[in-house]
């Protein structure tokens, strides 16, 4: 079992498949995302890591926090989340993970916290369809209607659907698919909506009810594995295009010497013309 990730929803946008069908994505940026802490079976009685994303000022932060920040030699983080993964699975204090994290194709589950509606009403809230809009209702046409019994059991059931609080709470979205994944931007595009507002928190993981692809990396996608490849593939492609140098390099002597044999020839029977005529 794998970590997660911790993202910032940016908005919704759309990106057009190979048959030119649209397909609505959601994008999430992963910046600065690092591991702050461990948790092992042996100290805490699970495993587990915990990751922090986004700066927070020195002085908004607790005393300590800041001791919890420093014994990881990260900077103060706004977001904290801890993640379950396996023995196996477990990641260095202060690696800082990747958003090719998640490949191509790959179902996730994606918990935000939903947009608060404030108080709504029983219709709004719970989808009830009102009273009667014609006779025998009297300006109580969104009602939700009674609510308890008589003497049996003279009371209010717990948990009725009635008006209230609506929204504002943890919401999970499962088995959503990764449309495609940019690390050098740190952005994933996920097919669908993700709950929670624009500049919102999103955690990222990989989903319970599908089997996780066999070129998803194990046990993370770290940043600096990212850029050690980039690197080695700029070094392979100025190498490749230094060898087609020299190798072009290498057939043009050949014209040239035969360009400069040619001139010496040519001033050579130059002279001896000039000599002739002279005599």
């Amino acid at each position: 079992m794998r970590s997660g990730l911790i993202a910032q929803k940016v908005g919704m946008s759309r990106v057009f498949a190979e048959d030119g069908t649209h397909v609505p994505v959601t994008v999430l940026k992963v910046d600065g995302c690092h591991v702050v802490a461990v948790r092992t079976q042996d100290k805490d009685g699970y495993n587990a890591v915990q990751l922090g994303v986004g700066k927070a000022k020195v002085k908004n932060t607790t005393q300590p926090m800041r001791g919890h920040f420093a014994k990881a030699k990260v900077e103060p983080r706004r977001k904290l989340a801890e993640f379950r993964v396996s023995e196996d699975a477990l990641l260095d204090v202060g690696a800082e993970l990747s958003a090719a994290h998640f490949v191509t194709g790959q179902h996730v589950d994606v918990v935000g916290q939903s947009i608060g509606k404030g108080f709504a009403g029983a219709m709004k809230r719970h989808g009830f369809a009102g009273l009667r809009a014609s006779h025998g209702v009297s300006i109580s046409h969104r009602s939700h209607g009674s609510t308890g019994n008589s003497q049996d059991p003279g009371r209010v059931w717990k948990g009725k659907k009635m008006a209230g609080h609506m929204g504002d709470e943890r919401v999970t979205t499962q088995n959503l698919q990764v449309v495609s994944s940019d690390p050098t931007r740190g952005l994933i595009l996920v097919r669908g909506a993700v709950p929670g507002s624009k500049g919102g928190w999103v955690l990222i993981s990989d989903a319970t009810k599908k089997p996780l692809p066999e070129e998803a990396p194990f046990p993370a996608a770290l940043l600096s594995e990212a850029k050690a490849e980039e690197e080695t593939t700029v070094e392979a492609v100025v190498e490749e295009a230094e060898s087609k140098h020299a190798a072009s390099a290498e057939e043009a002597a050949p014209a040239e010497d035969a360009v400069a044999e040619s001139d010496a020839a040519k001033d050579a029977f130059d002279e001896d013309d000039s000599s002739e005529t002279k005599d």
